[in-house]
């Protein structure tokens, strides 16, 4: 959602403002929010891969089958 207030706040300084450079400096922002959002979300997919593996046995059944095959 704010990636997108980005582009949209940009879009208005650079054409409505006619603030060229204060616009381009707003766009540049977008990316920034989305790599951010995309680093927190890796962040919660790795704990959770973590509470997984932790758990009692798990590894065990799955080398069983690795072994098995």
């Amino acid at each position: 959602m704010a990636s997108a207030v980005s582009v949209v706040l940009a879009l208005f300084v650079y054409f409505v403002n006619k603030d060229r450079e204060m616009g381009i400096f707003i766009g540049l922002w977008a990316p920034t929010i989305l790599a951010f959002a995309n680093y927190f979300k890796q962040q919660r997919m790795y704990e959770a891969m973590n509470r997984l593996l932790e758990r009692e046995g798990v590894i065990d059944r799955v080398e069983k089958i690795v072994q098995g095959r």
